[in-house]
């Protein structure tokens, strides 16, 4: 019997108010990136200082989000594919993840204080048992075998399944 496929995501906010080291390192060079690549999508007639004003005025610029995740790339690539911040109930396996994305949720090039993204991290295919005790019950094994090892992530906020495969 096959059992289901799901992804899960994770999304990641980080603002002026962010903490961990590496969230101010990846808001840093976001925030520069930005900076330069917005000069290419705004007008010297009648520029525009936050993103969503400059989206508004050019289509185009919705761009931003794949250039300025540019900036991030780096620091996602020593996670080395496990976000540590999402632990299993054993606190032993963190989030796997194979792929990101990030968005700008809003920046103002005259204030950095303003600058607010978010990173998503996509998990692998992994088969789906369901949600016991408020926990996703989920195998990094996929192909169809007698018994699986299985994770358990606590449902929280941020965490979501994105793809479902029946």
């Amino acid at each position: 019997m096959n059992k289901p496929k799901i992804r899960l995501a994770y999304r990641l906010v980080i603002d002026s108010k962010s903490t961990f080291t590496w969230d101010k390192y990846v808001f840093e060079d976001t925030f520069q990136e930005y900076l330069m690549q917005s000069q290419q999508f705004n007008t010297k007639e009648n520029p525009k200082n936050t993103f969503r004003e400059l989206l508004s005025e050019n289509e185009k610029a919705a761009q931003l989000h794949y250039l300025v995740g540019i900036a991030a790339n780096s620091y996602v690539e020593q996670l080395k594919g496990h976000f540590h911040r999402v632990a299993d109930v054993l606190g032993n396996q963190y989030f796997p993840f194979v792929n990101y994305q990030l968005d700008i949720i809003n920046t103002d090039v005259t204030y950095i204080s303003k600058h607010k993204i978010g990173i998503t991290f996509y998990s692998p295919l992994l088969t789906y048992f369901g949600i016991i005790e408020n926990h996703y019950l989920v195998s990094k094994t996929t192909d169809e075998v007698n018994g699986f090892e299985t994770i358990m992530f606590p449902v929280q906020r941020n965490l979501g399944i994105c793809y479902y495969e029946g």
